[in-house]
């Protein structure tokens, strides 16, 4: 019988014959937070998703995903959950060091809410120092490079990313169309600061640069939609983007199976 791919669905034992083969284990990081009147909160379903098909793809095993990560702009929208930044640095350390410790190395953080990367930085640097250990972390959603960006969405390449938009609207669309409503997205301007016009939760426009402040995205806008517009969004789009990086992640196991997680 075929071994599943998913830690979850293993016993203990049968998992204990796996680690026989030093597999790459994928540990998949993402958020429940707003992504606009139109789709679902739980975005983390769709890293659940990814990093589920990267692992049947490669050969990896994928841990079970944590919904939650760091979002604490996004407070102002009821239904999201957030963790405090070093709550969120204690999970992952936590749960990197349970595989570290049964000697299994070879860890992918599969990071599917962007936000959440400057404190997976904190945590893969102190397990570096602490057990010299060199973790490896991929950021699904950056890992769309311009050119297949441009692929897929062609002339409206520049308009369709953003959140509320693109990739996540397009890849719910793909993995779960029934809870996308398009109808109804609401076209909101953006909102003001200290008079000077928002340019995202962290700050306002002034003068040629930025201005940064403590913003939500609620100050940034009411309906949710950070940037880009979802009409450019279709479930032939979502499947493109999840087939690109799936890939990317399916050749990143591959190459670490080949690397030395103690030695650059």
């Amino acid at each position: 019988m075929t071994r599943s791919h998913r830690l979850s669905d293993l016993s203990f034992v049968e998992f204990r014959e796996a680690m026989a083969e030093e597999p790459v284990i994928l540990l998949p990081f993402a958020s429940q937070e707003e992504q606009g009147p139109h789709a679902p909160m739980g975005d983390y379903r769709l890293t659940r998703e990814i990093a589920d098909l990267a692992a049947q793809r490669s050969g990896a095993i994928v841990a079970p995903t944590i919904p939650f990560g760091y979002a604490d702009f996004f407070r102002a929208f009821a239904g999201g959950i957030q963790l405090r930044s070093d709550t969120f640095k204690a999970v992952v350390e936590d749960v990197a060091v349970s595989f570290l410790e049964h000697g299994l190395e070879r860890l992918i953080i599969v990071n599917g809410h962007t936000t959440n990367s400057f404190l997976i930085d904190e945590v893969m640097r102190k397990l570096q120092r602490e057990r010299g250990v060199y973790l490896v972390s991929m950021d699904i959603w950056q890992s769309l490079d311009s050119a297949t960006w441009t692929r897929i969405h062609g002339e409206n390449a520049a308009a369709a990313r953003g959140h509320g938009a693109d990739p996540m609207t397009s890849v719910y669309m793909h993995f779960f169309p029934d809870q996308v409503h398009l109808d109804r997205v609401t076209i909101e301007p953006n909102g003001t600061a200290f008079g000077l016009p928002v340019r995202g939760p962290r700050g306002v426009g002034f003068g040629t640069g930025t201005v940064n402040m403590p913003l939500s995205a609620k100050d940034a806008n009411a309906a949710g939609i950070l940037g880009g517009d979802p009409s450019f969004s279709s479930p032939e789009k979502g499947a493109q983007i999840v087939e690109h990086v799936v890939g990317q992640i399916a050749d990143l196991v591959a190459h670490l199976k080949t690397q030395d997680p103690r030695s650059l």
